[in-house]
């Protein structure tokens, strides 16, 4: 097979981590940027109250999109072992599966949560003097879903090859456009919260034209025939077996998270905003973990189809030591620039939501070294064909998270929400690690 993308079985496991992780988080960066350009214009020229509307539902768009992420990145993995196995034929199918299974199951999830969206804004305890703006900004990014999952198919069949530049250029593109949309529309047209998801969308259609148009010129092992669209059954079921167990991980653990949000959603507009402003921070340093588990996904996924299992283990302690190194990193700033970095997403210098977004980031991320090793290794798992213990992990986070709402939110206030994550991370790390000893996989000698 001609492999026109990057072979990740063969050289120095942290140099092709590194090569291949450095783009994504890059591209991931910016797609992270999307959301707090929305949030410091809507803050800063519309005011708290609808960056409160914002915050209030920008977990269930999270949900989404995670969900989405989740999905086509399990079904890249397929599209990689069928790469790190040379089988071409195989991974046409795969991609093709990929076209076709995505858009059916997006059809199906964006129609029901459109037609039930505002009962969900009801039972997420959206304030009522924010209910409506969180509705119009809601609604357009649920519409625009389409356009999400297209994006996230094209970047992660091109990563599943080992190409993870062409995603990152396209994405600094549309983020550049994003910024330009988000003052035309908000400032210029007056369109509210509204412009703010509008701009996203816009901006996210460009970067899938060029992606579609990038892969027609330069990568003929990922255009497909209508033949290739002729899925078997034990096709279909791999496809969906990595695609939902990914897919349902990730929704687990936003899930979790969107339960959570609807008890911070009872403690008033400002810890709303706190919230909303330290979990954004929260996300751009959790960022290099992400990106070193999606990494390690494709990795693993390529080598595992080529038989290496040795290179697995190697790149899974690699990543295991980039990721804690970066854990002390963030405890650091944590205590140094947290405040700082609040207020400026916040637009704000209430004393409350500095106090609070701070606080939240100073405890939680002390605990940032166990999120390492949930990411990296939930992913690696899901490489090598194990998708029951990364998704019984997640349900663990979903369990707790759900706990210890009903509990510790309603006893405690934000305190409960500050030590839920650090307490659930601790549970749900212990099967995995339990898991990472049983698993012939990651014990096996050097190949010869």
């Amino acid at each position: 097979m001609k492999r026109n993308g990057a072979n990740l079985t063969e050289g120095k496991p942290v140099k092709l981590i590194l090569q291949f992780a450095i783009p994504v988080f890059l591209g991931n960066l910016f797609q992270l940027f999307y959301g707090l350009i929305d949030t410091k214009i809507v803050g800063s020229t519309l005011g708290e109250g609808a960056l409160a509307a914002v915050g209030s539902v920008s977990i269930l768009y999270n949900l989404l999109t995670g969900f989405f992420n989740g999905l086509t990145l399990g079904f890249s993995v397929v599209t990689a072992r069928y790469f790190g196995a040379g089988d071409t034929e195989k991974l046409k199918k795969s991609v093709a599966g990929t076209i076709l299974l995505g858009f059916v199951t997006a059809a199906i999830l964006v129609t029901g949560v459109f037609v039930f969206l505002r009962p969900l804004l009801s039972i997420m305890h959206v304030p009522a003097e924010q209910k409506e703006m969180a509705y119009t900004y809601i609604s357009i990014l649920v519409l625009g879903m389409f356009v999400t999952l297209a994006y996230n198919m094209c970047a992660n069949v091109l990563r599943a090859i080992g190409d993870s530049m062409t995603p990152l250029i396209f994405l600094i593109l549309a983020a550049v456009l994003n910024v330009i949309l988000d003052y035309v529309c908000i400032l210029v047209f007056s369109m509210g919260v509204g412009g703010a998801a509008a701009a996203t969308v816009i901006s996210q259609v460009v970067s899938v034209v060029l992606c579609v148009i990038h892969i027609k010129r330069h990568f003929p092992i990922l255009q497909v025939e209508r033949r290739h669209f002729k899925l078997e059954k034990s096709e279909v079921r791999t496809m969906l077996s990595g695609g939902l167990s990914m897919g349902m991980m990730s929704s687990l653990v936003n899930l979790g998270t969107l339960i959570l949000q609807t008890g911070i959603n009872t403690l008033g507009t400002s810890v709303i905003v706190a919230h909303t402003a330290a979990r954004k921070v929260f996300e751009i340093w959790g960022l290099p973990v992400t990106v070193l588990g999606a990494t390690m996904a494709t990795y693993s996924g390529q080598n595992y189809g080529a038989g290496k299992y040795d290179r697995i283990t190697s790149g899974l302690k690699a990543a295991l030591m980039l990721g804690c190194g970066w854990a002390v990193m963030v405890m650091i700033m944590a205590y140094t620039i947290s405040t700082c970095l609040v207020g400026f997403i916040a637009s704000t210098q209430n004393a409350e939501i500095l106090y609070w977004g701070t606080t939240y980031l100073r405890v939680d991320m002390l605990f940032e070294m166990v999120c390492v090793w949930i990411v990296i290794l939930r992913n690696t798992m899901q490489g090598v064909g194990d998708y029951k213990t990364p998704i019984f992990s997640s349900f663990l986070e979903l369990a707790c998270k759900i706990v210890f709402t009903a509990v510790f939110v309603r006893y405690f206030g934000y305190w409960g929400v500050i030590w839920t994550e650090p307490v659930t991370w601790i549970i749900m790390v212990i099967p995995l690690i339990v898991m990472l000893k049983k698993n012939p996989v990651f014990h096996q000698k050097k190949t010869a």
